[in-house]
């Protein structure tokens, strides 16, 4: 059926496919063949060209290619060498200790962090806060940990820009030696510690490492003072921990009351009291009141 209404749209002009009546005459024979011969010329051409430029793009495409493959491009990758050689100078070795010091210190720098700065206060303070709370999730351990060290950063930013000044730069300018920008670096956490540690338990690391009593603070030592420090930050920690703790607990107390004088027994207390107490601390702005609190402490000691 297609065949034959395309043969018929052939015979539109031609006089030998009409007949004596006008009417239009069924193709057939060596007539129809060569219409169709006819027509489908143009197509097959079409068609050839076609294939002639997706063959010349390949093989252009391919030259290229092989171009490319002759011509090696360089990458601008770094080259790493390891090696362990024996010391030629007292340099070479002293370098050697320099560096496995550096590496240790980079290994020990969170406990450094956590010892010697007020972050132990508050990461202990948040924690009890969301122990107070009741929310076991909310908010995350990682936020919480993420705000205590960013807060401890901004109270220790004197004590980290003098250490940089009188210790770091001048040992990078070459001014003064290693030794010294140590000492330059320890003195301002030392000030830091020394202001705010707990007398009893400075004198309890002293008494137990043996040493005498010392006569001034330069004389304290620094191995004694930091775990006396850190010590100290624990207990004000707990303090203000319990602090936090009595408001919340008794608002336990009270719903607790509520719910046994109207007989609801198999309602959970701590179920309806964590809404109250989220109330509670967000109507007295709990976040501003307790970081404002904990940055006023440990800025006046």
């Amino acid at each position: 059926m297609p065949v034959f209404f395309r043969q018929r749209d052939r015979q539109r002009g031609h006089e030998e496919c009409i007949d004596s009546q006008g009417l239009r005459r069924e193709i057939g024979g060596w007539h129809g063949d060569w219409q169709c011969a006819l027509r489908s010329i143009p197509e097959q051409c079409e068609m050839v060209w076609r294939i002639l430029w997706v063959g010349v793009g390949v093989a252009l495409l391919g030259g290229m290619t092989a171009v490319w493959a002759q011509q090696p491009m360089p990458l601008p990758l770094p080259k790493l060498s390891l090696g362990v050689e024996a010391a030629r100078s007292p340099q070479d070795f002293s370098l050697t200790l320099q560096l496995l010091l550096l590496l240790t210190v980079l290994t020990l720098a969170p406990s450094i962090l956590v010892m010697m700065t007020c972050f132990t206060r508050i990461v202990v303070v948040f924690f009890f806060l969301k122990q107070a709370l009741g929310t076991q999730m909310q908010p995350p351990s990682q936020l919480l940990t993420g705000l205590a060290l960013f807060l401890t950063f901004f109270v220790m930013q004197p004590v980290l820009n003098e250490a940089n000044e009188k210790g770091l730069q001048p040992y990078l300018r070459q001014e003064i030696t290693q030794e010294q920008a140590v000492d330059n670096m320890v003195r301002p956490f030392r000030e830091f510690m020394l202001k705010r540690v707990r007398q009893e338990d400075l004198a309890l690391f002293i008494r137990l490492s043996g040493g005498q009593r010392p006569k001034t603070p330069e004389e304290v030592s620094t191995w004694a003072l930091i775990p006396a420090f850190a010590l100290s930050e624990l207990r004000i920690a707990f303090q203000i921990g319990f602090l936090l703790f009595l408001p919340f607990l008794v608002i336990d107390l009270i719903i607790a009351s509520v719910l046994l004088s109207l007989g609801i027994f198999l309602l959970p207390p701590q179920l309806v009291s964590l809404p109250a107490k989220i109330l509670l601390f967000v109507l007295v702005d709990g976040w501003n009141l307790l970081i404002g609190s904990l940055l006023q402490g440990i800025l006046s000691p």
